[in-house]
Parts: structure tokens; C-alpha cells; sequence
């Protein structure tokens, strides 16, 4: 039987539309906004200096997380480093840390309250470091696909999986609806949990990485696959696509991954003969089958750490991460080139540069909290049932 929490549906406040990043703010949205205070100048030569002695100065009461896609210059002063799960359990794992200073994104210093205790403050340097991806499904949006999910009669059949990519408002409705959160490397785990409690899975936010497992990993077809888009009415669906299908997919995608396409494939094969080709599955299904290899972060880098001397690798995910992958692997002869020729960072996971960094360091320093992430209960409830689902995935 699925487990069902039978609470009142979320209490939803819509979006505003016309939120401006840098002018206004909105703490229920991936897009956070102003940085109060003044920043120190990019140019500053003393920026490493500031930012290492503040860092000495909190001592024990700071803790820094990095973000395999953050900058070099970020992640020097990282006292861990890794993918966003990774990240928010490493905080939990610290209760000691008074702060948690989250160099990433929105959803991930969300993650990191919803698992830290309620003495531990959870810090993201710039507010305006969301998700595109995230923001591609709001609460009320999703609340609304339910209602069509209910009308179509198929609802109670459904069980949500929310990639970790997504807000907490998103993840208290999976918790609220019996679900379950999933990372790119557990996924295929989340599907077979989901699908023995209920008959189809709605998967959010990004349609790449639920198609890819579904098909690749579990043998499905892309038949048995439906796209449910927030902007169309009904999601642009009829009862009937929505009573066949074994996934709906929302409509969502990671800007960066979702650049990679076949001809980019194709063209470093030509320019490269030998090429091992490891891509994300946040990318599109076919490029993922066009690869040699597909994996998650930690996936990537293991992969490229077992490889063999003199291999040869065109990665597909975040350019700062194969930068850095490339530099270090470079004295063993492993010649590791981004999959597009076009540069493609992540411009929001950038956003946290140094001088927001020793900005944050020098305010708690100073006895200044800044920039706290804080959950509220009902959603940190609903949110963390979730995620203890994932939690307890065998």
C-alpha cells in the first residue's frame, strides 16, 4: 500500500512575474535577489588573504561546502567538496558547525537546512545563485498538473520521484503525496521503489534524466514516456496519453547539459580518434545514447580516476569541472576535453565568485548573520519525509 500522508494540500503563494533579479526578493523562489551590504571589488589583491583569515577566525563554528561546478577560486577554501546530496548530508554530519556556508545554489542550501539541525545556520553567499532547472516547476504548477492527474482518473495511481535538483516547496509535495527525491546516481532505485508502490511515476523536474533511466536503465520505451508541459492546458495532454503512460515527464532541463547534442558527439570523434565520450543524464536521450559512458558527478570523476594512462575523454557536464578534471589528470597523459566547443558554464552556480565569498566569511566574522536559507516547518517536514524515503532506498 502506498504511503500516503492524508494533510491538507501545501498552501501555495504564486510566483510573482515580475521578479527582477538584483531588485527584488522572494524567498519562495529559486530566484534569490539583492546582497545587502557592500562587496568587496573583484579586483582586490587582498581577496584570498580576507577570505583565509576570516575563515581562521570562525575556526570550528564555519563550515564551507563546495560544489564540483563552483570556481577554482571558490573551491581553494572548500572544506569539503562534492555533488549536492553529497554536500547536504556532509553538513548534517557536522552539528558541531555553527554555520554552514553553501557554495552552490539555492535548492542544495535548502537541502542542507532541511537535513542540519535547527541551531546550525545555512549560508549562501550570493541569494541570485538559483537554478534554472528548478525554477522550471513551481509549487503551483505541480499542484495544478495533480488536479489534472485527479481529473484524468489517474491519480491514484501515480507516485511523484523529484530530482534533488528541485525546490523544498517540490519536495514537500513528493513527500506529501507518498514519493520520494532521487540523485542522478540512485535514480534507477527511485523508479523501481516507485513503481512498486503505484502504476506510473510522475517525474520532476527534469524530463533527460527521467527518460534516460527509464529507457536506457529499465528497459522501457520511449512510448511508455509522456511529457507534461506547466504551460500548455492539461499539460498539453489528453486523458488518454496520461492513462497510458507508465512516466510523465515534466518539462524541465538543466541549461548547461541540455546544450550537448549529437554533432557535438560526432565532431569530437572526428577530431579525436579514440575518444571515450562520458556524459551526464541530464543531457538530451539522444546524445546519452550516443556516449560510451553515462553517469552522474561522482560517476565522471571516478570514472576518469580508474582510467588508464594516455586515455582520452570528451565530458559532457559543467566546463569548471572538466577544467579541473583536466588539470588534474594532465600528468598522467589523460587528455580530458569538454564534449562542446562552445563555453558553457553554469551562470547561476557561478555567481558565487570570491568576492561574495570573503563578503559572507567577513559578516560572520564580524558576529553578522547573512543570507541565511531557512525552510519553513510545514515545508521542512513534508520535504524531509522525502528525502528519508530516498534515505531508506535498499
Amino acid at each position: 500500500m502506498r504511503d500516503v500522508t492524508t494533510a491538507q494540500p501545501l498552501d501555495v503563494t504564486p510566483t510573482p512575474l515580475a521578479l527582477l533579479l538584483g531588485r527584488e526578493a522572494d524567498p519562495r523562489s529559486e530566484r534569490g535577489v539583492e546582497c545587502p551590504g557592500d562587496l568587496p571589488s573583484p579586483s582586490d589583491p587582498d581577496l584570498v588573504e580576507r577570505a583565509r583569515a576570516a575563515k581562521e577566525k570562525l575556526g570550528d563554528k564555519v563550515f564551507v561546502l563546495g560544489h564540483h561546478y563552483q570556481r577554482d577560486e571558490v573551491i581553494q577554501f572548500a572544506d569539503v567538496t562534492g555533488d549536492s546530496f553529497k554536500l547536504a548530508r556532509d553538513a548534517a554530519a557536522r552539528p558541531e558547525a555553527e554555520y554552514i556556508v553553501f557554495c552552490g545554489v539555492h535548492f542544495m542550501a535548502e537541502s542542507a537546512d532541511i537535513l542540519t539541525t535547527d541551531a546550525q545556520a545555512v549560508v549562501l553567499p550570493d541569494l541570485a545563485a538559483g537554478c534554472s532547472m528548478a525554477d522550471m516547476a513551481t509549487a503551483e504548477q505541480v499542484a495544478e498538473c495533480w488536479d489534472v492527474l485527479t481529473e484524468a482518473g489517474v491519480a491514484d495511481q501515480v507516485v511523484p520521484v523529484s530530482y534533488m535538483n528541485s525546490s523544498a516547496d517540490i519536495k514537500a509535495f513528493t513527500g506529501k503525496h507518498g514519493g520520494t527525491i532521487c540523485t542522478s546516481s540512485n535514480a534507477k532505485r527511485a523508479l523501481e521503489w516507485a513503481f512498486e508502490q503505484g502504476e506510473k511515476i510522475l517525474f520532476l523536474p527534469d524530463q533527460h534524466l527521467g527518460r534516460n533511466t527509464a529507457v536506457r536503465d529499465m528497459g522501457m520505451s520511449l512510448d511508455d514516456c509522456v511529457v507534461y508541459n506547466p504551460h500548455k492546458p492539461n499539460g498539453g495532454l489528453t486523458a488518454e496519453q496520461l492513462r497510458d503512460a507508465k512516466m510523465i515527464l515534466w518539462r524541465g532541463h538543466c541549461s548547461v547539459h541540455g546544450r550537448f547534442s549529437v554533432e557535438s558527439v560526432e565532431d569530437v570523434r572526428a577530431r579525436i580518434p579514440g575518444v571515450n565520450v562520458l556524459v551526464h543524464p541530464e543531457c538530451k536521450h539522444e546524445v546519452v545514447a550516443a556516449a560510451d559512458y553515462v553517469g552522474s558527478t561522482e560517476y565522471i570523476i571516478k570514472a576518469l580516476e580508474a582510467a588508464p594512462r594516455g586515455s582520452k575523454w570528451a565530458i559532457g557536464t559543467e566546463l569548471n569541472l572538466v577544467r579541473r578534471l583536466a588539470n588534474r589528470f594532465a600528468d598522467e597523459d589523460k587528455e580530458i576535453v569538454f564534449l562542446d566547443k562552445t563555453v558553457c558554464f553554469c551562470s547561476t552556480m557561478n555567481r558565487i565568485d570570491l568576492p561574495h565569498l570573503v563578503w559572507a566569511l567577513e559578516s560572520l566574522a564580524d558576529g553578522k548573520l547573512v543570507n541565511r536559507i531557512e525552510v519553513d516547518p510545514e515545508t521542512e517536514k513534508y520535504a524531509k519525509l522525502a528525502l528519508e524515503r530516498m534515505l531508506a532506498l535498499p
